[in-house]
Parts: structure tokens; C-alpha cells; sequence
């Protein structure tokens, strides 16, 4: 006999009748997703999904790149990319299989127990600057293994989900890309000019 698992609920931080309560309610309801605190609330991880965090400029690129994402949401400067639960956990393995492991990336995961911000979600009342956003708001009564990006050929998706390895490989590509556009702070100089010293 398994386990019975409680149903979704929403924060019970968040103040009755505040815009919080509301969202939470709307995140239990539309699509079973738990939360918690307020001000500002916050999506748990490692359930129904988990993320990969990167630079909003990496992120951007991996957009424009085509490849195929579940929901993505966009807090300050970093992009949040969901994925299949347990994903996080599978990220410094991929990254490795797929030869990045040591490389510097400013590529993270957020797995069990963690927390992100939760955007509003469509047709919510307007939010204040700087606030997490949905750029790919997740679909209400959509199963959340149709459109998370997880493992193909693991049973962990259905079938049509994104695959998880070519994210995780346009992610790293593109947050190396950032990296490698970036002037480095310390690099020797030649001559007080930002031109690196060239060694023959």
C-alpha cells in the first residue's frame, strides 16, 4: 500500500485575504503547486518540480535559441527554468557527462526543500517593479511531466516532455558564453590598458 500523499495547500503565512492568500490559492488550485511565506511568496521545490537558475542573459539566449523549456520565470537578474522533479540532483552529473564539470558556470539547481519566488500568474492584479515575472507562465490542469524537461528514455517523463540533457548542454554553453563576454576583474595589464599580457 503506498504512502497517501496530502494535497496541495496554500501558505499558511500568508495572511487571510491578502494578495498573497490569493495567489496561493490560485497556485493550489489551477495547478496543485504548494506554498509558503509571503511577502514575497514562494513556489517549494522538489515535488512536482525543480529549477535550474542562470544568468537572465544566458537564459535569454537559451530562449532564443529554440530550445524546448517548461515554464520559466524571471526574479531580478536570474532566470528560474522548471524542470522535472529530481532534476536538480541530476545536474552536476550531466554537467559532467556532458564535459562541463570543470568549467566555472554560474548554472545552479533548485531541488527538495528549496523555495523560489513566486511570480503572479496571468490575469493576477498588477505587481511592483522588480518582482519575479512568468516569461513561460505554467498552464492550469496541464500534467506538470507533459512540460518539465526531465530525462528522456528514464520513464521520469510522458513521452513528449523537453529533454533535459539538451537544456542543461544549452544552459552551460550559454553561461560560459556570458562568462567569456565578461571583462575579468584582476587580469594583469600591459601598459594600464585593459589588454590582457600575451605570453609566446
Amino acid at each position: 500500500m503506498s504512502p497517501t500523499v496530502p494535497p496541495p495547500r496554500s501558505s499558511p503565512d500568508a495572511a487571510p485575504g491578502s494578495a498573497d492568500a490569493a495567489l496561493a490559492q490560485r497556485y493550489a488550485r489551477e495547478l496543485g503547486w504548494t506554498t509558503a511565506g509571503r511577502a514575497p511568496l514562494r513556489l517549494l521545490t522538489g515535488a512536482v518540480f525543480d529549477v535550474l537558475e542562470l544568468p537572465a542573459e544566458a537564459g535569454r539566449a537559451v530562449l532564443r535559441r529554440g530550445v524546448r523549456t517548461g515554464p520559466v520565470l524571471l526574479s531580478g537578474t536570474r532566470m528560474g527554468l522548471l524542470v522535472a522533479a529530481g532534476g536538480a540532483d541530476e545536474l552536476p552529473g550531466l554537467l559532467d557527462w556532458l564535459e562541463w564539470g570543470p568549467v566555472a558556470l554560474d548554472l545552479s539547481a533548485v531541488g527538495a526543500g528549496g523555495r523560489v519566488t513566486a511570480p503572479p500568474l496571468p490575469g493576477a492584479p498588477g505587481d511592483s517593479p522588480g518582482a519575479a515575472v512568468w516569461l513561460r507562465p505554467p498552464e492550469p490542469r496541464r500534467a506538470p511531466e507533459s512540460v518539465l524537461p526531465a530525462l528522456s528514455g528514464l520513464g521520469s517523463s510522458g513521452g513528449d516532455a523537453p529533454d533535459l540533457v539538451r537544456l542543461v548542454d544549452a544552459a552551460a554553453t550559454e553561461c560560459h558564453r556570458v562568462r567569456l563576454s565578461r571583462p575579468r576583474s584582476g587580469a594583469r595589464t600591459r601598459g594600464g590598458t585593459d589588454q590582457p599580457l600575451a605570453f609566446s
